[in-house]
């Protein structure tokens, strides 16, 4: 299919868009819709000109939002729609063009994703309603995960829980890692092992072995794996009783402690993003300074363990907000890997941020390669939407 495709994201209050055109050099028409359902809600984004814009939607609902995104598609009509779904459970191992059933199976997913799947299907029908005629996609996070072993997805919990109940290690941010690790290939001439890094808000790291996935730091949900931005990531399984047998914390309480309350945030004290934490650490902040200090710490943990699933290490490929703007990150997590045999070109690796890509290894043919790789998690999507559809269409 060579025609644009719309990408869709859509949260509780929130739309996220873009345009994707099927050629590379076409521009792209971005943005969002924020605070939807609300006095102050709006539309922001690029248009075809490279210039920013913004318009007010006060109280707009999830359809009066995309009649207003649709409003500044500058008159191009997609061919297709492809939708961002977090969970697909077991059944999904790529895209799947939604109808009846795909909608009851995300449905029945939601338990597993109860803040995102609802919100990622109120897109769907608001969509449905404003374009009728077009194909529609659903791309999911964790598809690019199934490929994991039994030895990488299985907890150490009673057979019925993961039979009757889906108790498993899903994995997710699987479009980003797809994306990263393919580009890698691209870029280093070879389809091999690569450990990928997405640092954002949300992190997770994954073992990527000729184009499939066979570990990833997250789990059941989200919250398990790296220190983020405000999710603590990785904590003893006791805790949630230690905090309601000591604090008399109830398990909403501890739920949201663990996935707003802590990471970044928590240790610091001050706030999840990075780069306020490295100008504070910078000035003396202490707790700003172990902040920085334990997530990166954390992530190499975590690349050290997943080399484990690979025959042979070819390089760590770092993406997301943090991977691709932080050189101070970078070059602490491979400061932490001395046995990876890794090189670094400090001066390079300065120099690769604000969507720069870049190989910031000394390039030693020898040694494991280091990359920095913006992400594209909607061209991605709309490549798999693209993709299934050429399969399926007659």
């Amino acid at each position: 299919m060579n025609a644009s495709v719309l990408v869709i994201n859509c949260g509780s209050s929130s739309i996220k868009y873009a345009l994707i055109p099927a050629a590379a050099d076409q521009p792209r028409l971005a943005g969002i819709a924020e605070r939807l359902g609300s006095s102050d809600a709006f539309l922001k984004g690029i248009d075809s000109r490279s210039e920013r814009f913004e318009k007010a939607l006060p109280g707009a609902d999830h359809t009066r939002a995309l009649e207003a995104i649709l409003e500044h598609l500058e008159g191009h009509r997609p061919a297709a729609v492809g939708h961002r779904i977090v969970h697909g459970g077991e059944r999904f191992t790529r895209a799947a063009r939604l109808d009846d059933e795909v909608i009851a199976a995300i449905e029945a997913t939601a338990a597993l994703a109860p803040l995102h799947n609802p919100a990622n299907l109120e897109g769907v029908a608001a969509t449905c309603k404003l374009f009728p005629d077009l194909p529609q996609v659903a791309v999911f996070d964790t598809a690019f995960h199934q490929s994991l072993p039994p030895q990488a997805f299985r907890y150490a919990l009673p057979e019925a829980l993961y039979r009757d109940h889906g108790i498993r290690r899903y994995g997710f941010h699987g479009t980003s890692h797809a994306y990263v690790s393919e580009r890698a290939d691209a870029l280093s001439g070879i389809e091999g092992g690569w450990l990928t890094a997405h640092l954002g808000n949300g992190c997770s790291t994954c073992a990527v072995w000729e184009g499939r996935s066979l570990d990833t730091s997250m789990g059941l949900t989200p919250l398990e794996g790296l220190v983020m931005g405000t999710r603590s990531g990785d904590v003893d399984p006791g805790l949630h009783a230690h905090l309601a047998r000591q604090l008399g914390w109830s398990l909403e309480r501890i739920d949201e402690v663990l996935n707003r309350g802590s990471g970044l945030l928590g240790l610091s004290g001050l706030t999840n993003d990075m780069r306020e934490l490295e100008i504070a650490a910078s000035e003396g902040h202490e707790n700003a300074r172990l902040a920085i200090e334990v997530f990166c710490y954390r992530i190499a943990k975590s690349l050290a363990a997943l080399s484990c699933a690979l025959p042979r290490l070819d390089g760590i490929v770092f993406t997301g907000g943090i991977g691709e703007n932080s050189p101070l990150v970078r070059e602490k997590v491979v400061s932490h890997l001395p046995h990876f045999g890794l090189g670094l070109d400090r001066a390079v690796n300065a120099q690769t941020v604000r969507g720069r890509e870049g190989r910031i290894d000394g390039g030693h043919p020898a040694a494991p390669r280091l990359w920095v790789i913006p992400t594209d998690e909607e061209g991605r999507i709309a490549k798999e939407t693209r993709q299934l559809l050429d399969e399926t269409t007659p």
